[in-house]
């Protein structure tokens, strides 16, 4: 059995320490776009609608 190394999760085996690292970024990456573009604003839905309103 390999070494359990200690991460932000608990205690678990290099791969998956490996694999939670890669996930994080993604979905730090996924985030940073998002923000930088817009998407997924609310605001920005309703000022769409309200400008079709009038």
């Amino acid at each position: 059995m390999s070494r359990m190394i200690h991460s932000k999760y608990g205690y678990e085996p290099p791969e998956w320490v490996q694999a939670d690292a890669r996930l994080d970024r993604w979905y730090m990456d996924k985030k940073r776009r998002a923000s930088k573009h817009g998407a997924f604003s609310l605001d920005k839905k309703w000022r769409k609608q309200h400008v079709w309103k009038k």
